[in-house]
């Protein structure tokens, strides 16, 4: 087996999607949003969003069409946000789809069930969100949603879980 210092599946340098690259240079923090009740309960990692102030609030994201969650999102109009830290590395992997989890990505953790959608129990900064179904639109190869925050809880900072140029990163100090 050969290690390499760069991706082997990338493209060469001049033949990259410019607009991935600067994307991926602006870094977020990662979210999980879930959504259903029972065994209709979806969740995805989404680090595609912006928190808007105002009356109301609203938080606009950028979600897959063709994922779970954009379609329990659309049948039940609720979903809980939550944002994730460094310990969460494992969980946001399990929900992005790029790591197994025997018996479905909630058997990992507590789980308590909000009116807005499943919420883990160490979650301390989440938000319950309801769908503004008029404001729905294609946006490149993603679907633009955009919710109404009903109840926020912000807990204590942890240590961020940002997600920068294709990988999880801790956040510089100061």
């Amino acid at each position: 087996m050969t290690i390499h210092s760069e991706h082997p599946f990338d493209p060469p340098e001049g033949e990259r999607d410019q607009v991935r690259r600067l994307r991926g240079r602006v870094g977020s923090t990662v979210s999980l949003w879930t959504a259903g009740v029972g065994i209709e309960r979806v969740g995805l990692t989404v680090s595609s969003y912006l928190v808007a102030s105002g009356d109301p609030s609203r938080v606009v994201a950028l979600l897959h069409p063709d994922s779970d969650l954009l379609d329990r999102l659309q049948e039940t109009g609720t979903a809980v946000m939550a944002l994730l830290d460094w310990r969460d590395r494992e969980l946001a992997d399990v929900f992005a789809g790029l790591m197994p989890s025997p018996g479905g990505p909630f058997r990992l953790g507590d789980w308590e069930q909000t009116e807005w959608g499943p919420r883990l129990t160490t979650m301390t900064t989440w938000a319950g969100l309801r769908l503004d179904p008029t404001t729905q639109r294609d946006a490149g190869w993603s679907v633009l949603v955009e919710a109404e925050v009903e109840r926020v809880e912000v807990g204590e900072e942890g240590d961020p879980l940002v997600h920068r140029r294709g990988r999880y990163v801790r956040p510089a100090s100061g």
